[in-house]
């Protein structure tokens, strides 16, 4: 590279040689634009706020598994029939003149008197022994070969819960 060349980039001017071109040595840098256009639209690098605009698209962040069912049109039911097996915890077992009944309670620490084929939001109590419950519930994994399992609800503490 000639001398002239190399005065050439320390100006910022880039430089062809044999067909290549040389990038200039330092970059200059534009003042920005003043006056109402540069006023008026503001560059900005950060976004502020971001939203997902679907455009018929799916969100690409949401799970396909359970996607039958949407979450804003199921409603749980009030009482035990809103409870799943995984919210209840059995506090008691009591013996009546028609068998047995549970005392279960749920996130909200309400207690509820449960009985056999009570239905809950998940399944349906099958039986209740003198250790806990036994729920049969339902499996919603469209993969699982079954379509029901048996869970046994004890008492904390105990193997069967």
């Amino acid at each position: 590279m000639s001398a002239g060349c190399a005065g050439l980039r320390a100006l910022g001017v880039g430089v062809l040689l044999a067909g290549i071109p040389v990038a200039p040595a330092a970059t200059q840098t534009t003042p920005p634009a003043s006056g109402p256009a540069a006023d008026a639209a503001p560059m900005t690098t950060v976004p502020q706020e971001y939203s997902y605009r679907p455009d018929g698209r799916r969100d690409p962040f949401v799970s396909l598994v359970g996607r039958g069912l949407d979450a804003a049109v199921v409603r749980r039911g009030d009482g035990l029939a809103g409870l799943s097996t995984a919210e209840i915890a059995v506090r008691g077992v009591l013996r009546s003149r028609g068998g047995y009944v549970a005392m279960v309670q749920g996130p909200d620490q309400k207690t509820h008197l449960v009985r056999a084929n009570d239905r809950l939001a998940d399944g349906t109590v099958k039986s209740i022994t003198p250790q806990g419950l036994v729920i049969l519930q339902e499996v919603n994994d469209p993969l699982s070969l079954v379509q029901q399992k048996e869970v046994r609800k004890g008492f904390p503490g105990s193997e069967g819960n």
